[in-house]
């Protein structure tokens, strides 16, 4: 019979690889690792509530706690209108107008 652990540290003490859960009873502690202070919002509207949490960002990354994104932004691919299909912004919300109506 055999027994494989689901936490267990590597040769050296270097990497432990922790499989199962990690809890932490009272009176415990943990040193090393910490991010950096993040000071309380006192934004006062959207874009510098904006900037305060791409600071929280910054600290997470900085810990190691949250992964870099892939790209820096992602902008929607442009479209391109048929003029032939394209709607009559002035018709558009009137359902007796144009082509499509039905005649009475």
């Amino acid at each position: 019979m055999s027994y494989n652990t689901k936490n267990y540290t590597e040769q050296g003490g270097d990497v432990t690889h922790i499989g199962g859960s990690v809890i932490f009873d009272e009176g415990a502690s943990f040193s090393g690792g910490l991010m950096e202070h993040q000071a309380d919002s006192t934004a006062e509207d959207a874009a510098g509530l904006k900037e305060d949490f791409n600071a929280l960002l910054a600290k997470l990354i900085a810990a190691g706690l949250m992964a870099e994104a892939e790209t820096e932004t992602e902008t929607e691919p442009e479209t391109e209108t048929d003029p032939e299909t394209e709607t009559d912004p002035e018709t558009e919300d009137d359902p007796g107008s144009g082509e499509n109506s039905e005649a009475e």
